[in-house]
């Protein structure tokens, strides 16, 4: 196909012609599809479901310890689900604690502890002048979120292929101690599905940052979400290279279960150093006498162990990979060639990362949006919800059913070319 920029202004006054007759066919079929969030489709929930038939009233509900997980107590969780949760994070059993359903109330917890009380002993971070936190982009809308809610500048961070920009993360920690963190999704990240190399994760264990209490808040949402058997990113361990460097209380590493059995349901977990847990543990005290015991044993018995977390996840790699594979065919298929969109091929994870031409992103969403396609919102992938350039757009294919993921990805493509001309056009008059 012939780039844009290279066909006359009279070629494509008449392709947007063409496009705009398409583009109301779209309209007149009054869709009404969402992809505006990485939720597991019905059918991948459906795979779950054997979990709700695992415990039942006639069930002796103890652990291998003695522990009645119908009472009250063990803060950390029962260690059945602290081995299972560890092998799935890849850590050592005693650097873990077991929450409730949800990693991201976990991450929201840390950043309040931290703004209240401090970090080991350090001061309170509501008690400083300025608090700062790195941010690579595009990344979680739900991460920024957080630190916006808390006051906390955030700064963006370019995301390579193989991670962070660590040139510019070890110049600014080094030279500022008003930077307190940095969100990570180190493997098939959200949203561009790219994973950082062993030589990236070896810089973030070696940072050496002025803020004595500056933390890595490393969100391992992804680590068993693979699309294919053979082709699978694998990351070195962070909290193991942290203890190499002589960093062993740098990190706080997020996981849980959302994707893999039931996301309202799931079970959450933080790992990292003894010294951050017994920092932790204090307010966990206060906090609650301990997490729902209850589904931790309903997890461990549905999946036995780590080998069958992993061959639950490739009965969800089934389902998704086709979507995956669908929506990346028509990319090429559409716009192969154009010169218009940019798009990454991850081999894991929950999203595909696509970027438009400059000051276009907006408007295709609002188009999609026009002809009953909901996407994420462009800018989400930025802090403050800006993209300086306006061209990065989260493509979310798990959810819609294919039928459904088909129609929606063809609309986005003929938005995608509208949006374009109409771009090119102005530029030109």
């Amino acid at each position: 196909m012939k780039a844009y920029k290279e066909m006359t202004t009279e070629e494509l006054q008449a392709l947007r012609a063409d496009l705009h007759a398409e583009y109301k066919e779209y309209q007149s079929r009054h869709l009404e599809l969402n992809m505006a969030r990485g939720k597991p489709g019905a059918d991948q929930l459906n795979l779950s479901m054997g979990m709700m038939d695992v415990l039942s009233s006639s069930d002796d509900l103890t652990c291998e310890d003695g522990t009645d997980c119908r009472n009250y107590g063990v803060l950390d969780g029962i260690a059945e689900a602290k081995q299972l949760i560890a092998d799935m994070m890849e850590v050592n059993v005693d650097n873990i604690i077991i929450y409730g359903n949800s990693s991201l109330n976990v991450m929201y917890d840390t950043v309040a502890r931290a703004m209240t009380h401090g970090i080991m002993g350090n001061t309170p971070w509501c008690k400083l002048d300025k608090v700062k936190f790195l941010c690579p982009v595009p990344g979680y809308d739900r991460h920024f979120a957080i630190t916006q809610y808390f006051g906390v500048e955030m700064i963006n961070i370019p995301m390579h292929a193989d991670g962070p920009d660590m040139d510019m993360i070890e110049k600014l920690v080094a030279e500022d101690d008003a930077i307190k963190g940095i969100w990570c999704v180190p493997k098939y990240s959200n949203p561009t599905g790219n994973s950082y190399s062993d030589e990236v994760v070896r810089r973030f264990a070696r940072l050496k940052p002025a803020a004595k209490d500056f933390r890595i808040f490393w969100d391992n949402a992804y680590g068993i979400h693979h699309l294919y058997d053979d082709v699978q990113d694998e990351l070195i361990e962070i909290l193991d290279e942290c203890k190499k460097a002589g960093n062993p209380d740098m990190v706080y590493k997020f996981a849980s279960t959302s994707k893999i059995s039931f996301p309202g349901s799931g079970i959450a977990a933080l790992a990292t150093s003894h010294n951050n847990m017994e920092d932790i543990k204090k307010q966990l005290t206060i906090q609650t006498i301990g997490h729902d015991k209850v589904n931790q044993l309903r997890h461990v018995r549905f999946f036995g162990d780590i080998n069958g977390m992993k061959e639950h996840m490739r009965l969800h790699a089934n389902i998704l990979r086709p979507k995956f594979e669908m929506v990346l065919n028509i990319f090429r298929e559409e716009l192969g060639g154009l010169e218009i969109g940019s798009w990454i091929e991850p081999k894991g994870g929950y999203f595909i990362s696509f970027d438009a031409l400059p000051g276009c992103a907006k408007s295709i969403v609002s188009r999609c949006k026009k002809a009953g396609v909901i996407l994420t919102g462009a800018g989400a992938t930025y802090p403050y919800g800006k993209d300086p350039d306006d061209s990065n757009i989260r493509i979310a294919p798990s959810y819609p059913p294919v039928a459904d993921l088909e129609i929606a990805t063809r609309l986005f493509c003929l938005c995608v070319k509208l949006v374009s001309v109409d771009q090119i056009l102005a530029e030109r008059a």
